[in-house]
């Protein structure tokens, strides 16, 4: 039975097939449109899906959509009713995209699906961060967690997962999102809302909360259970397309940061204000769902889940034993979210639980490859100076190249799913060098010098750099180091680090070449950080990769078995 979800229309579009409850293909829809956080119908991620798998739109049993379209637009017609008269601009913004096109999801499957004759169903967008969370998991039975921006009413949702069951017993409602209220601080402290809240959990590391009692005190109030009421006074999300308005500038004596203007000491400590009202927000609700559910499994779901320094606060001050989050959390991962709950939940199929390592490389790998023929092609075509270099070889060269400070990109095997580079679509580099960081922002990556890099590290040697004693695959946990002074180019300015544990089992070329790096330096730690440039997505071709010397200092690029060289090297 092949089974297809969806998500679409907000940010993050994105498209899976299941094989027999089984994630076989699936990418988001930027990886091929490159234009970064695509909200389109995801055209080209289906047709992808569909000729990686090897079917057409006739074999699919089924298609799953990550929300109801229609609940969510009586929510914004309600919304608009109850802020009028203000909100005019934005209505006739936003409400003609929904006649025309977003209300007609089935319309836009039968025309883009030829052939497709199967059920379409509409689960509930929380359901769908919810499923994803808990059948990626490898528990039986676990208490879930789903926190975002908004669905169709919920902010937040909390229940349980057992075998194919998931009930969701309770929610917050619009417009009190603690999702939205970290995406106001986000807005205000001058990054994009719905791409920038890492960013801003990035910049709130250098500030101190001297902002905390403020925001509680006037912009949300906030229960022992983690139940939060927005002080709507300060908010224009309801109204505008600017999340906060002149009380919240007033509230802290600024206006909003532009872009392109400097962050200053006021910005990083309403920063590090906001980071820190999120992560004691998230432990009320953590230790509320522990005490209802008694269960010792939580599954975290929703876009706010991507939040790794909270991620590692619910870990290690909260009350669960065991803590699962999915290498996509946020809306993309709901494209495998909505299928998942249409295989188990609506089909009633019986599921087979992955205990093994194995389980994590099947959640993450699951996207485009080229194969090293379809890569030697590329290169021999467009006359690029390449040398091929059998496994053994390779391992040893790459390392060898990033333990002599050269930056190198790594192209291998299948893309990730979910918004981190894990080992297949990397820029790889020493993190022993306490000045790769500032080169790696300005000449490779174009960006905001405050923003870290994260270190992949072999799992068995976790516990020594880092005051974490679990595996963290899919580069959610922002943990102490342990040693800082051996891995400085991957610490924080406060101390930590967004690891990556690697396995044999999860990756076992990409575990061989830190293994290898490990042999020569006795660190067994790199830098990881996506293939791409501030502002696009991740490469997918290699084209696209090869692109990566070409506009950037990028020293080489490894791609299958080919090494190449930028004309700095050769």
């Amino acid at each position: 039975m092949y089974t297809l979800g969806i998500s679409c229309y907000y940010h993050d579009s994105a498209a899976a097939v299941l094989k027999d409850g089984k994630v076989v293909a699936a990418v988001e829809e930027e990886r091929f449109s490159r234009r970064k956080f695509d909200d389109g119908f995801p055209t080209n991620a289906i047709n992808w899906c569909l000729k990686e798998v090897g079917i057409s739109a006739e074999d699919i049993d089924s298609v799953a959509f990550y929300d109801k379209p229609v609940v969510k637009f009586e929510r914004l017609l309600d919304n608009y009713i109850g802020v009028a008269p203000r909100g005019l601009f934005s209505f006739l913004d936003v409400i003609p995209k929904w006649i025309h096109k977003r209300l007609w999801i089935k319309d836009e499957i039968s025309r883009h699906m030829k052939g497709f004759k199967g059920e379409i169903i509409f689960p509930e967008h929380h359901m769908s961060h919810a499923a994803h969370t808990f059948f990626t998991s490898p528990f039986d039975e676990a208490a879930i967690l789903t926190v975002d921006g908004v669905g169709e009413w919920s902010t937040t949702t909390f229940g349980t997962g057992k075998d194919t069951n998931i009930k969701l017993v309770n929610d917050i409602r619009w417009p009190h999102s603690v999702g939205l209220f970290y995406s106001a601080f986000t807005y205000f402290l001058g990054f994009k809302v719905n791409e920038g809240e890492y960013k801003l959990m990035g910049l709130s590391s250098y500030g101190k909360p001297k902002y905390y009692d403020k925001i509680l005190n006037e912009l949300i109030d906030v229960k022992n259970d983690g139940s939060i009421h927005l002080n709507m006074k300060y908010f224009a999300f309801t109204y505008d397309k600017y999340m906060t308005n002149q009380n919240f500038s007033d509230l802290f004596g600024i206006p909003p940061r532009k872009h392109d203007e400097k962050a200053e000491q006021i910005h990083y400590d309403i920063g590090a204000s906001a980071q820190s009202v999120l992560e004691d927000i998230l432990l009320k609700m953590v230790n509320h769902v522990h005490s209802k559910t008694k269960l010792k499994n939580l599954c975290l779901g929703g876009g706010v889940a991507l939040n790794g320094v909270a991620n590692y606060r619910i870990l290690k001050d909260g009350p669960f034993e065991n803590l699962h989050i999915p290498p996509s959390p946020g809306d993309a991962g709901s494209a495998v979210g909505s299928a998942q709950y249409l295989y188990y939940c609506h089909k009633k199929n019986q599921r087979i639980i992955e205990k093994t390592p194995e389980r994590i490389a099947n959640n993450i790998y699951v996207g485009p490859s080229h194969s090293n023929d379809q890569i030697k092609s590329f290169l021999e075509k467009n006359k690029i100076s390449y040398e091929f270099l059998e496994k053994e070889q390779l391992l040893k060269s790459t390392a060898k190249l990033i333990s002599e400070g050269k930056i190198v990109g790594w192209y291998q095997g299948k893309m990730e799913w979910g918004p981190r580079a894990l080992g297949n679509r990397s820029i790889l580099a020493d993190p022993r060098d306490v000045k790769m960081k500032d080169i790696l922002n300005e000449k490779i990556k174009h960006r905001e010098s405050f923003r870290p890099f994260a270190p992949s590290i072999l799992e068995e040697h976790v516990s020594e750099y880092f005051d974490i004693d679990v595996p963290s695959p899919y580069m959610l946990m922002v943990a102490k180091v342990k040693q800082p002074d051996k891995i400085p180019a991957v610490t924080h300015v406060d101390g930590t680090g967004r690891l990556q544990t690697v396995s044999k089992e999860s990756n076992q070329l990409y575990y061989d070449l830190i293994n290898e790096f490990y042999k020569i330096t006795s660190i067994p730690v790199v830098i990881n950080t996506s293939m791409n440039v501030m502002g696009e997505p991740i490469v997918n071709t290699p084209e696209q990769a090869y692109q990566m010397i070409v506009k950037t200092d990028m020293d080489c690029i490894v791609m299958g078995h080919n090494l190449i060289l930028s004309d700095r090297m050769e």
